[in-house]
């Protein structure tokens, strides 16, 4: 193993400079070399190979090696590419992209940041941003280009004050492709229609009550 030396020193040694650090962990070495010399039956031992000594990966064993790979395609999106965060005007205000496009952060910093179109922003967005920094809005990603560092996007819709429940939760169930919405008709009708509605004893007698 690695021998580490610490080197303690105090205001005096500062004074010295770097020199007389460097000479007092070379005094430290050469003496451990010595000790560990002497230590045993007096033989000299030497630190084992760390393995071969070659220029060529090639000829390198398995073991040596570190595994390198590059994707190239994707199989499967797991992701829902839909993320929930802030908008905020570019910094950039004499540039094309200025006049076409906001930034929009995501809450979950895994995500990247998106160009949005202005167009997808509310009318007011660009004349009072500063009303809009704490206002969550779900941003779906469509596309990102491998020269880019933001990926491209459409603001699917406005959920509401940052901080408060109801905005914050429908973010996290959009985010993870949770399916929110309101049971259709047809689910509801083969539900017990006559309520109350209570499990008949008969019914009980055939079940195991884990209640």
């Amino acid at each position: 193993p690695d021998v580490i030396i610490e080197a303690q020193f105090d205001d005096n040694d500062a004074e010295h400079g770097q020199d007389h650090l460097q000479d007092t962990l070379s005094d430290d070495i050469k003496k451990l070399s010595l000790d560990t010399g002497e230590k045993g039956d007096g033989a000299h031992r030497t630190k084992p190979d760390d393995g071969p000594k070659v220029n060529d990966p090639r000829l390198l064993p398995d073991e040596f090696l570190q595994r390198t790979a590059k994707v190239v395609y994707i199989l499967e999106k797991k992701h829902s590419r839909a993320a929930a965060g802030f908008i905020k005007l570019l910094a950039d205000r004499n540039s094309e992209l200025f006049k076409r496009c906001a930034m929009f952060s995501p809450v979950d910093h895994r995500v990247p940041r998106v160009y949005v179109p202005l167009a997808d922003c509310p009318p007011d967005f660009v004349t009072r941003p500063e009303g809009y920094s704490q206002k969550l809005f779900i941003c779906r990603i469509v596309d990102w280009k491998e020269d880019s560092n933001f990926a491209t996007g459409q603001l699917c819709k406005s959920l509401g004050q940052a901080g408060e429940i109801e905005p914050e939760t429908e973010g996290i169930l959009t985010e993870y492709g949770v399916d929110f919405s309101d049971f259709s008709p047809e689910a509801l009708e083969c539900l017990p229609q006559n309520l109350p509605w209570v499990i008949s004893p008969e019914e009980l007698a055939k079940r195991r009550d884990l209640r």
